[in-house]
């Protein structure tokens, strides 16, 4: 019985759920999975034994509790992975974490008007300049790393990293909302779909019945 429990949200929103989710089934490390749905009556209490403060997701590791996307991902690099979530050339390394903190703590505009909803499929729509521009960055930064630290594999620094785990949700949304994509960012976000976890992730998303309203379109 594997040791760790990964505490996540609904798949059909929780963009940070998916981030060490992702990570962890990309490197089969295994764990348990406990589901508890977000914005409900009980959601506050359910999470309320935990020391997140109320939020997913959660890594239980023994009696160990790390909370936080990046934060859970660092940590199993550390402990599961021999640090290999990183890319091991320094300067690769250096701007892998740069990405990973822009991601965390930018883009407001694209998550607000590009909620993550793997159920549906939008056709283009109207965003405003700080979102619209918010996009070319992320396209920008993918182009960066793809073009100086990419080309010997299909991933941000070529092997797979915690970059490409904390950029996950952003290519689903991209796909989802159908985000004018060409050449790098593009042939980027089919690696993404063609992630075998991410298929899986997909599918059980699709599968979830239940609907929060203020994350519809």
């Amino acid at each position: 019985m594997p040791k760790l429990t990964l505490i996540i949200g609904n798949k059909n929103y929780s963009s940070w759920s998916l981030r060490p989710w992702v990570f962890m089934k990309h490197h089969q490390i295994e764990f348990d999975e406990k589901k508890i749905l977000l914005h409900t009556e009980t959601t506050d209490e359910e999470l309320s034994q935990y020391d997140s403060g109320t939020k997913v997701p959660i890594l239980k590791d023994g009696d160990l509790e790390v909370w936080d996307s990046l934060a859970i991902l660092e940590y199993v690099s550390e402990q599961y992975c021999e640090s290999s979530g990183w890319p091991r050339e320094a300067s690769a390394r250096a701007v892998a974490r740069s990405i990973s903190a822009e991601m965390h703590s930018s883009f407001a505009n694209l998550r607000s008007e590009l909620p993550m909803n793997c159920r549906k499929q939008f056709n283009r729509i109207n965003l405003s300049i700080e979102a619209a521009e918010e996009v070319t960055r992320v396209k920008e930064v993918w182009r960066i790393c793809r073009t100086q630290f990419g080309r010997s594999g299909e991933w941000l620094f070529g092997e797979y990293s915690i970059a490409d785990a904390m950029f996950a949700p952003i290519a689903l949304r991209f796909n989802g909302y159908s985000i004018p994509l060409e050449g790098i960012e593009k042939n980027y976000v089919q690696s993404v779909l063609d992630q075998p976890c991410i298929i899986e992730w997909m599918a059980e998303a699709k599968a979830e019945k239940e609907i929060i309203e203020s994350q519809e379109m």
